[in-house]
């Protein structure tokens, strides 16, 4: 997905754009593993089958039982051509047609209770699937989302499931079907007549070569298309977040021209998959045909000589017929088997990522991330509080996203800061020296290289996460609104329980009592991402959803930077009454908001490089001065930040 607000402003990659474009979609440059068994892919969805196993295992049997059904009717051809026909039997005639037509009704009738069998459970596994998907994806790290397009995931729980669904209730049975049928039917021709049926059998050698060579190449075009689906859904679902701009800047040419060139990509490609189709699809058709029509002219010489009799080469024929479908059907079939192996293949992608641990982690590696191991005893022993080490610390802490270069030096490097019971901080750097990310470390959203983050003298990773994530509050500088009412997206800060008075206070708190001005007041939709309110209204909720539950630990990152200056203002007035009550860390650009705090920490270089009041910073330090002058008089620049 998009990098998400904890790593956006502070992230910086060495790699280059080139390197961080294939990053951001691994899976779909990745191609079909060398000698994948794309058996041993589908026995994946077994867990998921094996709940309705008995449903399918019965709509399976009472398909082949439809199948044999079928091949009855070319028996009681031969009965009707070798006796009433030949004897003239008018009786017998309307008698066999009788036989004919209820052999048809059965097995019309067993073809529609199969159908029956399966559409319910295998909607059940589709849903089920769907669901596990959607909860693994909340459970997995902020770096795996940072690294993967919100359009592969997207397409993996839409596209991908469906031609699972679609693969159980058809190939996957038919499979079976088709083969126990030819099976069947070449036994009953080679009883028949054993050298008809070795004429009949003259194609086998070549159509299993051929649909070997089919399955292997057919594999590759399959998982590339799927891979381009994903592809061209994430660029239709940025064109829709992003119209503001598109339209803003007048760019939708370029973006159609882009979208063009992704469709005609997937366009080539879904060609590909077409021609391999056809060519597969004609050979098994015409070979089985020129093997129908050699013993056609066969039979009729033998027919011709006395050997074989009429209703034997009638009945010979028409069970060749009844079989061509199932011989015709092994193209698509195996097509679909394909494609539901490569989804199968893309759905465990995602579910073989490792998830955020639950528990404490007492020791575990990064969580997930990929980084390097972190050291849980840190700078501080086993983790017991130590004397004086209450509110929020930082020790050591040295931090390097996963998928940074080897050897490039960490973005946070050896910081210690240590936050007061009830004291605020602000954090202040110049662009890109990692406040967001230091920010994002205290909720883990990210995990420490090394070093450690103690809440009132207790290591964070030996808290459970929702119990950590309740302990602390954080508030982003882009604000994500879901597609929900006002108030529940303000609630989603608060515990169970939260009543009207709790939401009443947030608001007041954050200045966004024009909630109660909405339509429909804090029950009004605010649309996906909130793009119905404007950026300060958005920003002004999700300081509302920060405060909501009264954390013990506050963490926001410029929280204020999208409000004018009067709005600004009464936030602080408010906000100085709730940072009294809790332990903060403030992310700051503006002097404004640098006030709010009691001291104020300088991070450079990866490091904390000074502590102390707005004040005293602003006589010693010159890089502190320099940051909050802009290059110019503390006033002016803040002169100019009230203007914008």
């Amino acid at each position: 997905m998009s990098t998400t607000p904890a790593a956006a402003e502070d992230r910086t990659d060495p790699a280059g754009p080139a390197d961080q474009g294939d990053r951001a979609d691994p899976a779909a440059r990745a191609a079909p593993a060398a000698g994948r068994s794309a058996v041993r892919t589908l026995l994946r969805l077994w867990p998921y089958v094996r709940p309705v196993r008995t449903r399918l295992s019965v709509a399976a049997f009472v398909a082949i039982v439809a199948s044999c059904v079928g091949l009855v009717i070319p028996l009681v051809l031969k009965w009707l051509v070798d006796g009433p026909v030949a004897d003239g039997d008018r009786g017998g005639v309307w008698l066999g047609a009788l036989y004919l037509l209820l052999l048809g009704v059965a097995e019309a009738l067993l073809f529609g209770l199969r159908r029956l069998l399966v559409a319910r459970p295998l909607a059940n596994v589709e849903a089920e699937m769907r669901a596990g998907l959607y909860g693994h994806l909340q459970r997995l790290p902020v770096a795996f989302h940072d690294r993967w397009a919100s359009g592969q995931l997207l397409s993996r729980g839409t596209t991908d499931l469906m031609l699972l669904r679609q693969f159980l209730a058809f190939p996957l049975t038919f499979l079976l079907v088709n083969g126990v049928t030819i099976l069947v039917g070449v036994v009953i021709m080679l009883l028949q007549d054993w050298t008809l049926g070795l004429v009949m059998l003259a194609p086998a050698v070549p159509l299993i070569v051929l649909s070997a060579l089919f399955e292997t190449r057919y594999a590759h075009v399959a998982r590339l298309a799927q891979d381009q689906v994903g592809d061209l859904t994430t660029v239709v679902e940025e064109s829709v977040l992003g119209i503001r701009v598109i339209k803003g800047f007048g760019r939708h040419r370029t973006q159609a021209r882009a979208f063009r060139a992704l469709s005609a990509t997937l366009r080539g490609t879904e060609l590909r998959k077409a021609r391999l189709l056809a060519t597969i699809w004609a050979v098994i058709m015409c070979l089985p045909e020129v093997a129908i029509g050699a013993t056609l002219v066969v039979g009729a010489v033998q027919v011709a000589d006395g050997g074989l009799s009429a209703g034997t080469l009638v009945a010979f024929l028409s069970t060749a017929l009844a079989l061509r479908w199932p011989v015709e059907s092994i193209g698509f079939l195996l097509a679909m088997s394909q494609e539901a192996a490569t989804a199968t293949e893309r759905y465990f992608e995602v579910l073989d990522a490792e998830p955020e641990s639950t528990g404490p982690d007492g020791g575990a590696a990064d969580g997930g991330t990929g980084a390097e191991p972190a050291d849980v005893t840190g700078h501080g022993g086993s983790g017991a509080p130590a004397a004086g080490a209450g509110g929020l610390r930082f020790e050591n802490v040295r931090f390097r996203y996963p998928d940074a270069p080897p050897g490039s030096p960490p973005l946070l490097d050896d910081v210690d800061l240590h936050i007061r019971p009830g004291e605020s901080m602000a954090l202040v750097g110049a662009t890109g020296s990692g406040k967001t990310t230091l920010t994002a470390l205290v909720p883990r959203l990210h995990e420490v290289t090394s070093g450690r983050i103690t809440l009132d003298g207790t290591d964070i990773r030996a808290l459970d996460r929702q119990a950590l994530r309740t302990l602390v509050a954080v508030a982003f500088e882009e604000p994500t609104l879901f597609s929900a009412s006002v108030g529940d997206n303000v609630l989603m800060g608060a515990g169970e329980g939260a009543d009207a008075g709790e939401l009443d206070r947030a608001l007041a708190v954050a200045q966004a009592e024009f909630a109660h001005a909405l339509p429909q007041g804090t029950g009004t939709q605010v649309g996906e991402m909130g793009l119905s309110l404007s950026g300060g209204q958005r920003q002004r909720l999700a300081l509302a959803r920060a405060v909501v539950g009264r954390p013990r630990f506050l963490v926001l990152d410029d929280p204020l930077s999208a409000l004018d200056v009067h709005t600004e203002a009464a936030v602080e007035a408010a906000l100085r009454q709730v940072l009294a009550d809790t332990t903060a860390l403030i992310v700051a650009h503006r002097p404004s908001t640098v006030l709010l705090a009691d001291r104020v920490a300088l991070l450079s270089g990866g490091r904390i490089t000074a502590v102390g009041t707005h004040h005293e910073l602003l006589r010693t330090n010159a890089e502190y001065a320099h940051l909050m002058a802009g290059g110019q008089t503390p006033r002016a620049a803040q002169e100019e930040d009230d203007d914008r």
